[in-house]
């Protein structure tokens, strides 16, 4: 306990504030400064307050489509170029879609922040939409599906639970799309949802890293991002579902796996909430580790299953909290559900001890100092704290929001969401046909 102690106060003491500066230009779009000079690189990135629940039911995709598609290339940058200039100048980039944004970024020594700046800017004002791009990269996902969901085993575990748990919500569709939408697309669809999502008023560019000259910065934020037109305010719809009161009961047949397995989900309310974060809390006191409670009872002393876990999933409107277990042996899945449900009811009965409680904390503090640790966390960071928390600021203070939960909350929070009546049960088997070979 005393070395726990310690290397709590060590994590806090090495958690040091973020610093950072913050301003919008007049075309609308948020820009977000982070000065590290502790080495010489420099990270610029743009998040886009657009992902999966923004497409049309019949359209899905789009949003990671893009994600690809603006690689392409723009006006000043030919096609097939794109990743030759980053890694000719020492440069990495990426990019990553959520139901939620889009987040694009690219990492350079620090004496190409230009470069950087110019680049991100053409992919916002010049980039080009074409029908052999659409074509290239329509390929390009095809085959990402094939190898992350289709022939991956439990691929579509997370895509099943959405479908199952949202009725009306966008969040009911897979972000990786509708092969079938894609296909159908037209080009004039793809230039439609560029011009309407892609604007400076729907950004946020973050520089974070070693600026060596603030206002040589902002000059040069100004004369590449400066310019671009504002684009019409986005007027986006807002989806509610009822309340789940009674079990929904679902099977997915999974041709890639021989194990079956038990999922049972409960829908939460937005990341944004304190309860959403007590629910994190719960997830890493049942799940995470092998001396977890879930794992260290169903795995290792009765045996029961081969893999137990739990996670929340967090997203903007609403999450989802999510347990799983793998039988082993002879072992039934019913078997495993009953064993979560009883650690379940524990946490709604009983208070957790004050030493798990604290143990809960110095993982939030350790997490806490991981997730700044690099320059690439912090732009992240910073872009999702504005775009999808309305609170830069939370990159400083959500740290005291898990240090604040008390046992009683824990409690309260298990009670009010964990609940038979308020959850979907899927049955996620081996494919028939496959079973009988």
């Amino acid at each position: 306990m005393a070395l726990g102690a310690v290397l709590s106060l060590g994590a806090s003491a090495y958690a040091q504030k973020v610093a950072f500066e913050q301003y919008d230009l007049s075309n609308g779009m948020h820009v977000i400064l982070h000065n590290d000079p502790s080495a010489p690189v420099v990270i610029t990135s743009v998040m886009y307050h657009v992902g999966a629940k923004d497409e049309q039911p019949d359209r899905t995709g789009f949003a990671h489509f893009f994600e690809h598609l603006l690689f392409e290339g723009t006006q000043n940058i030919k096609r097939g170029e794109w990743f030759k200039i980053v890694t000719s100048n020492g440069g990495t980039n990426n990019a990553n879609t959520t139901d939620d944004r889009t987040y694009y970024f690219e990492v350079f020594p620090s004496n190409n922040l230009e470069l950087g700046l110019w680049m991100e800017s053409e992919r916002l004002m010049h980039p080009v939409i074409n029908q052999i791009g659409v074509d290239t990269q329509n390929e390009v996902v095809k085959e990402e599906k094939r190898l992350r969901v289709d022939n991956q085993p439990y691929g579509n575990l997370i895509a099943e639970v959405k479908k199952n748990m949202f009725t009306n919500h966008p969040y009911r569709w897979a972000t990786i799309g509708s092969m079938e939408h894609l296909d159908a697309a037209k080009l004039e669809e793809f230039q439609a949802f560029n011009k309407k999502f892609y604007t400076p008023n729907n950004a946020v560019l973050v520089v974070a890293g070693d600026i060596s000259d603030m206002a040589k910065t902002k000059d040069w934020i100004q004369k590449y991002f400066g310019t671009i037109p504002r684009g019409e305010d986005i007027k986006r719809q807002t989806f509610s579902e009822a309340p789940i009161t009674q079990t929904i009961k679902a099977n997915y047949q999974d041709p890639n796996i021989q194990i079956p397995m038990v999922v049972a989900a409960y829908r939460t309310p937005s990341m944004k909430t304190r309860d959403a974060r007590v629910l994190d809390m719960i997830s890493t006191f049942l799940s995470d580790g092998k001396s977890s409670k879930l794992y260290k009872k169903i795995v290792d002393d009765k045996k029961m299953a081969l893999q137990v876990g739990a996670f929340s999933f967090s997203q903007e409107d609403y999450g989802m909290y999510i347990l799983y277990g793998m039988p082993q042996g002879d072992n039934k899945t019913d078997a495993i559900l009953a064993e979560m449900d009883a650690e379940i009811v524990k946490l709604q009965n009983e208070l957790i001890s004050e030493k798990d409680l604290q143990k809960l904390k110095n993982k939030y503090e350790s997490n806490y100092v991981n997730s700044n640790s690099s320059v690439e966390g912090i732009a992240e960071n910073l872009a999702t704290y504005y775009q999808l928390y309305g609170d830069v600021n939370l990159i400083n203070t959500e740290i005291d929001i898990y240090r604040s939960v008390t046992r009683e909350e824990i409690r309260d929070i298990a009670k009010k969401y964990l609940n038979p009546n308020q959850r979907l049960v899927l049955d996620y088997v081996p494919a028939k046909d496959k079973a009988q070979k």
